[in-house]
């Protein structure tokens, strides 16, 4: 008698006896579990599913968790920027041997359902495993309380730029950018070095623009766009 199960998204034809490799099952060595999903029973009363056989299981033995063999992934791209990648791959597998296979009355074994690691969530394998459900909740709680102190500190810095211009308005900055040759980027150099309000420029002397030419590299800027004649006829009117 033989049976064809699905398991991990592939077929398999098994005897009693057999040894089989099939994709990971949450189940350690020694363990029996049971496929459930028969798709055919052959032999003297041959049985087809539709699409599986009701109450019809396969039962297996864990024999050991594995991986298979590896397998390297290459890849390269000719062109004028070229680049090129390897990647290495080991499927981890389970390797089983069959057992028994039942035409009927796999509901009533007791023997828990063979489930793969990655198709149901941590919770469903503990429960079907026989771990404690309780524990299998824990890691996803950490990692929300770890995450929300990151979350306020990625915010704070935000919410202090934001807040910046408006405390730098309020404080009665002139709009320097009305200065010829000034745009948005001189104007932050002249604020971050404490020059807000044309009356400040309208008292530089030859030595005050010496330090502003050094300091904030502005190459005789200051005297060839007049922006001391300038700021003195602005705090005039």
């Amino acid at each position: 008698m033989f049976a064809v199960i699905k398991t991990g998204g592939k077929q398999y034809k098994v005897q009693s006896g057999d040894m089989l490799r099939v994709e990971r099952i949450a189940a350690s060595a020694g363990e029996k579990v049971q496929f459930n999903d028969v798709l055919m029973l052959g032999g003297d009363n041959p049985q087809v599913g539709a699409p599986v056989i009701e109450d019809a299981g396969v039962q297996a033995e864990v024999v050991d968790q594995i991986k298979g063999d590896k397998v390297i992934n290459f890849v390269k791209r000719r062109r004028k920027h070229s680049s090129k990648r390897t990647k290495g791959h080991r499927q981890k597998l389970t390797l089983v041997k069959i057992t028994e296979i039942m035409a009927s009355g796999a509901g009533k074994s007791g023997v828990a359902a063979a489930v793969g690691t990655g198709s149901v969530s941590a919770a469903a394998v503990a429960a079907i495993t026989g771990a404690s459900a309780d524990a299998a909740p824990a890691k996803p709680a950490k990692a929300k309380k770890a995450a929300a102190p990151k979350a306020e500190k990625a915010a704070a810095p935000k919410a202090e730029k934001k807040a910046a211009p408006k405390a730098k308005a309020a404080a009665g900055a002139d709009d320097l950018k009305e200065l010829s040759g000034v745009g948005p980027a001189l104007e932050k150099k002249l604020h971050d070095a404490g020059v807000t309000t044309f009356a400040q420029i309208a008292a530089w002397t030859e030595a005050d623009v010496a330090e502003m030419d050094e300091k904030l590299s502005f190459k005789g800027r200051i005297e060839r766009e007049g922006w001391i004649a300038q700021a003195q006829e602005k705090t005039k009117g």
